[in-house]
């Protein structure tokens, strides 16, 4: 437990070798983590860690998704992920896809029309009510990991009392 955090992981490499997993070299790539607000398996605060393991990613390209009334699995199914996390999810991929793509590649994409919505869909749409205003947050510089044992018992003391 806490392998990874204390740089203690090892894994095996294709040639059957154990490596040590290292965060901190992970480079060129942009770094996304989710988050529901109401998570009653994974602490509030966990996913973010992510962000101090990999410190070789830089700042501008790492980016936390909180969101708000979802629980662990509320974060992948049901309506906040059709209407909040997919939709960023998505965005986040192709915005930072398209970096790596060359610009040439990108205007020939362009040229093609994207497939206009069915009726039905657009209709759908303009009737489901809005979502909850979503905190995406830029991660902030770096500071100590602070402990977040403390919040899951607060949330589910809140729950209790319900």
């Amino acid at each position: 437990m806490f392998k990874l955090v204390r740089g203690t992981w090892y894994v095996k490499s294709d040639q059957g070798q154990l490596e040590l997993v290292r965060p901190q070299d992970i480079r060129g790539t942009a770094l996304l983590t989710v988050e529901g607000e109401l998570d009653d398996i994974s602490g509030s605060g966990q996913t973010v860690a992510a962000h101090d393991l990999c410190t070789g990613i830089v700042r501008q390209e790492q980016h936390h998704l909180e969101v708000p009334g979802a629980g662990h699995y509320g974060i992948f199914s049901g309506r906040r992920w059709r209407d909040v996390v997919y939709p960023h999810v998505k965005g986040f991929i192709l915005e930072h896809q398209n970096a790596a793509v060359p610009k040439a590649a990108v205007k020939a994409s362009a040229v093609a029309k994207p497939k206009a919505a069915r009726p039905a869909a657009k209709k759908a749409a303009a009737k489901a009510s809005p979502t909850a205003p979503v905190a995406v947050k830029k991660v902030p510089a770096r500071t100590a990991t602070k402990s977040v044992a403390a919040k899951p018992a607060a949330k589910k003391a809140v729950r209790a009392n319900k």
